[in-house]
């Protein structure tokens, strides 16, 4: 029996080949596909509210399925799936956003004042990326360079190399970033403001949430709206905003459960993997 399919979507600069670890602890259960890399197809231009990008995502969907598919995505991608789903609920089974709050009532007025200010970069993490280091002699160097700091030193082990070998490409000095920083400074100006509105009348598939306990972004975004839309598909778990690096199992493990939870799937048989399977 064929596996059930599920479609990921990266995080803004992480490329799908990152997940390894957390797709491998899934692959059991799942036929997993992903675009490697979101927001570098010229056809599909990073603009405002990342239209384009849902655009990217679905002619995607409608290129690789010939039927509904599990959409899963960090960040940037749980965003993308969640608009995919409301544009094109056809080509959704279920939803899964991993640590992708989303930004509605007076914070998206908010952020819509900010963007016409073109104060972007003073309330958004563009500040950081607009002048990341993105070059180095060797990927030993760039390796030394991220694990130096916190945010990858809490990494599970191995996900750090995977990030080294599927995020960096050859420069003549050396190496750099395959996911351009220009990309995803763009992508963090570019921060939709309209999702409330796309979602006011609810949405036609299932959606869930696993949220991070120490995540900055579901500090600044606000849980309120998130929760209010995914009900009780809703899990916190010990981390950051990158906790599917941190913990790939666990990240795993609650992926299953609240897939079988919005699929209708006995709790049980879905831990052990039989009735998806099966489904």
């Amino acid at each position: 029996m064929s596996k059930p399919k599920l479609h990921f979507a990266h995080a803004n600069s992480y490329p799908a080949g990152t997940y390894r670890a957390y797709f491998e602890h899934l692959g059991r259960d799942f036929d997993i596909q992903a675009l490697d890399m979101h927001g570098q197809n010229p056809a599909y231009p990073i603009d405002d509210g990342w239209r384009s990008l849902v655009d990217e995502l679905i002619a995607e969907l409608e290129s690789r399925y010939s039927e509904p598919v599990i959409l899963v995505g960090h960040s940037l991608g749980g965003m993308l799936s969640l608009m995919a789903a409301a544009k094109r609920p056809d080509l959704a089974r279920c939803v899964l956003m991993l640590d992708s709050p989303v930004v509605a009532g007076w914070r998206a007025f908010l952020w819509r004042v900010v963007k016409w200010l073109k104060r972007e970069d003073r309330f958004s993490p563009s500040q950081f990326s607009v002048r990341r280091r993105n070059q180095w002699p060797d990927a030993q160097a760039a390796h030394e360079h991220f694990a130096a700091k916190d945010i990858f030193a809490a990494w599970a082990p191995g996900v750090l190399e995977d990030y080294i070998e599927h995020g960096l490409m050859p420069h003549p000095e050396g190496v750099q970033l395959r996911f351009p920083r220009e990309s995803e400074t763009a992508i963090y100006r570019t921060l939709p403001h309209h999702v409330g509105s796309l979602l006011k009348n609810g949405l036609e598939v299932p959606v869930s949430y696993i949220a991070g306990s120490q995540s900055e972004e579901n500090r600044l975004a606000g849980l309120a709206n998130t929760r209010a839309l995914v009900g009780h598909h809703f899990r916190m778990v010990e981390g950051g905003h990158l906790f599917p690096m941190e913990d790939p199992a666990l990240a795993a493990r609650l992926t299953r459960e609240l897939i079988c939870e919005m699929i209708g799937l006995e709790l049980e048989l879905c831990r052990s993997g039989e009735a998806l399977r099966r489904a």
